[in-house]
């Protein structure tokens, strides 16, 4: 009873969540659902494990969510993301069409900006310039997604997304854990998608395909209460927020990458410079609990490398910035609800785990033929796709298994970044399915529907990273981490 328990509260958890209710409720809820099968206690596995599994995913990572979502904010008022977009598109030109859309998209995320503040730049430029070069608008979504929600997410080293901080408190790791592979993963990645988007273009050229009828109706994506409630569990950004605070003029491509730069930096020298020569012998003071330097050096790193990049971009655009407070208070304001769905999806996965019947899960799970890599890869895969969100599905994943992994990595000699690399990629991979807040909100902003654009998305943003993810395993598994 107790594992049907756990299918059925999962399955509901699914299907409401893709009928547009709101995680908040939808997570504690199925998680009563699953402790009521298992004949356990429901208000304290809700005021005890659910929030406990919560609260320690907010205590982790909220500074992460408010400094990510502050620094997108100013980035995109004090008109960076649009300069930059725009150089790219300037220098490659309508011939380049679909390059210039995918690197300004991964320039801008692989600096630190979130992806959907990305998506409200690069979408209006997309459709220009594909109209000019006589390209499919179908093609822009996934143009955009290659760009800012794959190799720049996953795979890269010292990539400030989310994503990629989860598992440096579980494997006590940096956000530039495994560079060497995952700078060819993230390679694989740019390579297979713009071989699939150019060939796609040049099949519709033979058939006489231009750009197409000029997009419909769009639907306001951040007024849709069913798309905000949706893409709050993809990413670190609000929707809502976006249309606050005061655009001002475009500067110049130089000061709009500077700060980009600061983040990737700053980053890079806390990691391996500035952290690993700490003295850490207060950290063995009982009031800051059974915490090391590497479970939480990671993190440092990269809050220290965002706020860095918060004051020089306000520096350097305070002219610009006209209206600060409101754009500093829409930022803040925009880490919230994205905070406050993943970490309820975490307490679902926390109840869940406590259960007796996850014990036969966790069995399943490392009874996987392939080794740790391999069975880590499919369970932040299965977990990724079910609850739509490459963050709640990974950190679920190492809540329930991440210290059993770790054990498995150090009897097997296993570089603990090699984890991190398969884990992170391994999430964002199947996160892209069609009922993905990110997927959503792409399609809704470029007006265009599933039925237009999405097979195009599966390959790039699903088929190429499950390729990069092939690929760092079997690497990772004969020549070890790099």
């Amino acid at each position: 009873m107790g594992l049907l328990g756990i299918l059925i509260a999962l399955a509901a958890l699914i299907w409401f969540a893709y009928r547009g209710w709101s995680v908040l409720l939808l997570a504690p809820a199925a998680a009563l659902v699953a402790a009521a099968f298992a004949r356990e206690p429901l208000l304290a596995h809700w005021t005890v494990t659910f929030m406990g599994g919560a609260a320690r995913f907010v205590a982790q990572f909220f500074p992460i969510f408010l400094l990510g979502a502050l620094f997108g904010k100013l980035m995109d008022d004090s008109g960076s993301v649009t300069a930059i977009a725009h150089f790219m598109a300037d220098k490659l030109g309508p011939r380049r069409a679909i390059l210039s859309v995918v690197l300004a998209g991964a320039f801008v995320t692989y600096g630190g900006v979130s992806l959907f503040v990305a998506f409200f730049v690069l979408a209006p430029m997309a459709q220009q310039l594909f109209r000019k070069a006589g390209t499919p608008r179908r093609l822009a979504p996934a143009a955009i997604a290659l760009g800012t929600s794959t190799f720049t997410m996953s795979a890269l080293p010292g990539t400030p997304a989310i994503q990629n901080a989860i598992p440096m408190p579980f494997f006590g790791t940096t956000a530039f854990a495994a560079p060497g592979l995952g700078v060819i993963a993230a390679l694989i990645m740019l390579g297979f998608g713009m071989w699939w988007l150019g060939r796609a273009e040049r099949a519709a050229r033979r058939r006489g395909e231009g750009f197409g009828e000029e997009p419909g109706v769009r639907i306001d994506a951040t007024e849709n209460q069913a798309i905000r409630d949706r893409a709050a569990v993809a990413r670190e950004f609000d929707l809502a927020e976006i249309p606050h605070g005061h655009r001002g003029a475009a500067p110049h491509v130089l000061v709009a990458i500077l700060p980009l730069i600061v983040v990737v930096g700053v980053n890079l020298v806390m990691s391996l410079l500035v952290i690993p020569r700490m003295d850490d012998s207060f950290l063995s003071e009982e009031r800051w609990g059974p915490t090391t330097l590497a479970a939480v050096g990671g993190v440092w790193s990269v809050i220290v490398a965002l706020a860095v990049a918060i004051l020089t971009l306000i520096l350097l655009n305070w002219r610009r910035l006209t209206e600060i407070r409101e754009s500093v208070d829409a930022g803040a304001t925009a880490s919230v609800l994205p905070l406050l769905s993943v970490a309820s999806l975490v307490g679902f996965g926390a109840v869940v785990a406590a259960l007796p019947a996850f014990a036969a899960v966790r069995t399943w799970v490392l009874s996987i033929e392939g080794g740790p890599l391999v069975s880590l890869a499919i369970a932040t895969n299965v977990l990724a796709s079910l609850t739509g969100s490459a963050s709640g599905g990974l950190t679920i994943a190492l809540d329930t298994l991440g210290e059993t992994y770790l054990r498995l990595a150090e009897k097997q000699g296993i570089d603990p970044a090699l984890l991190h690399r398969v884990a992170v990629i391994g999430a964002g991979t199947l996160d892209s399915l069609p009922h993905n807040g990110a997927v959503v909100t792409l399609l809704a902003v470029c007006g265009c529907t599933h039925k237009e654009s999405y097979l195009d998305i599966v390959v790039v943003a699903i088929l190429g990273a499950i390729l990069a993810l092939v690929a760092v395993i079997v690497l990772g598994s004969t020549v070890g981490s790099f």
